[in-house]
């Protein structure tokens, strides 16, 4: 998550409080201590962005029950940041501004300190990635200011400095971590990468992130631009709040999901060179890890379920078709995963492929149907609150950067 150096303490004597907090946040302390004294807390494996547990001072750290701990930050940055959570989740809460406020930010569940160091205090929040398999993360600030009304002339240097382009392009990429199908394994980037990004290459910059290895998961894109949409439009209808190097958390899932593949009248030219277990009358299709006979029919229907990655079925289906059997192949797929189950499937028909199989579940997979983006796995999320402030007007450099985000998410999904 994104955070900042501390600032000398007298720079908070003129900064005006956010609002009064409604009460004492609820303490969740938790037993057990198996690191440091911290009760089981270990540092968190996922983070691209913001001060590192053990490298830097404070940090974000796992709770042995799933949720994550942000140390509080020094004043005036901490005390702020825990009273904005504090006045968005309060229960007494009936700002209808604030109510749906809450359905962008990580959910709150008060203040934790171990009991071995009660003076440390942390911030107990959502693991907005913990319901993924492969999260492919990244935190992008937004914002044509990282520095707040109340900075100094030498703190607006050193922000201004780290990334000139903040103003005119309206966010920076401050790290990610990206699910490589191909490899199975993660590509990550830190803050150095997203400042090095230009108005030409910002667009490039920001497809990486949801890039597999094999394809751009123009899904995921599609279903970030509407959860982006949302959070716009509740900026463009407040007043109240004016956020400062705050973030958006994009999380998708990289691995693929579990997936039924119908494959209805194959035929094919002849049968060597075909893989042991698949014959042409599609009585018995291979069994392994990615690929499962679920059923066949008379016809030659074959039903099977396609999970885990697809590196296994590019080399089956490489190994299967290297010698451009001429056949006739309709592919109907349909997530099976009780979560976010797909509200509709896609079917795709080509007579003579050639083989060519491979590039129609590029489709599937990477270039799903608008009725279905909606229910495809994204979370984007606003964190880091350690420099809002109340106003009486909209938060024009917010949403100017918000405007911006989408037009270069759009864009790339038009190219």
């Amino acid at each position: 998550m994104a955070t900042e150096p501390p600032r000398p303490a007298e720079e908070a004597e003129a900064q005006p409080p956010l609002g009064a907090a409604p009460g004492p946040a609820a303490a969740a302390v938790e037993g057990g201590g198996r690191r440091r004294g911290l009760n089981g807390c270990v540092p968190l494996s996922h983070q691209v962005a913001g001060h590192m547990y053990g490298k830097d001072k404070g940090g974000i750290l796992q709770h042995p029950d799933g949720t994550v701990l942000k140390q509080l930050q020094p004043p005036p940055r901490g005390p702020r940041e825990q009273e904005f959570y504090n006045k968005v989740y309060d229960s007494d809460c009936c700002d209808s501004i604030l109510l749906e406020l809450r359905e962008y930010l990580p959910k709150y569940f008060g203040v934790w300190s171990p009991p071995t160091a009660p003076n440390e205090m942390y911030l107990k929040l959502e693991d907005v990635t913990r319901k993924f398999n492969k999260p492919c993360i990244m935190d992008v600030k937004i914002g044509q200011k990282s520095y707040d009304p109340y900075a100094s002339a030498e703190k607006i240097q050193q922000q201004v400095s780290k990334y000139p382009l903040m103003e005119e392009i309206g966010f920076l990429v401050l790290g990610m971590r990206v699910y490589h199908v191909s490899s199975d394994s993660y590509e990550t980037q830190n803050q150095h990468y997203g400042r090095g990004l230009t108005k030409e290459t910002v667009k490039d910059g920001i497809a990486k992130f949801f890039h597999n290895g094999y394809c751009l998961r123009k899904d995921a894109i599609a279903a970030s631009i509407q959860k982006i949409e949302k959070i716009l439009a509740w900026f463009e209808g407040q007043k109240q709040l004016n956020f400062y190097a705050s973030s958006l958390l994009f999380v998708y899932e990289g691995s693929c999901q579990a997936t039924t593949v119908r494959l209805s009248d194959v035929t094919l030219a002849e049968k060597r060179g075909v893989p042991k277990g698949l014959l042409s009358g599609g009585d018995i299709l291979e069994y392994n890890n990615n690929i499962h006979l679920i059923n066949s029919t008379e016809n030659g229907k074959i039903e099977a379920s396609v999970s885990k990655g697809l590196s296994k079925f590019y080399a089956l289906h490489k190994k299967a078709y290297s010698k451009r059997h001429h056949s006739q192949l309709s592919l109907k797929v349909e997530n099976l995963e009780q979560d976010n189950m797909w509200k509709s499937s896609t079917c795709i028909t080509q007579e003579h492929l050639n083989g060519n199989v491979i590039p129609q579940l590029e489709k599937v997979f990477c270039h799903m149907p608008a009725e279905i983006k909606e229910s495809i796995n994204v979370e984007v999320r606003m964190i880091d609150f350690a420099h809002v402030f109340p106003s009486n007007a909209k938060d024009e450099g917010y949403i100017y950067g918000l405007k911006n985000l989408i037009t270069v998410l759009q864009s790339i999904l038009d190219n």
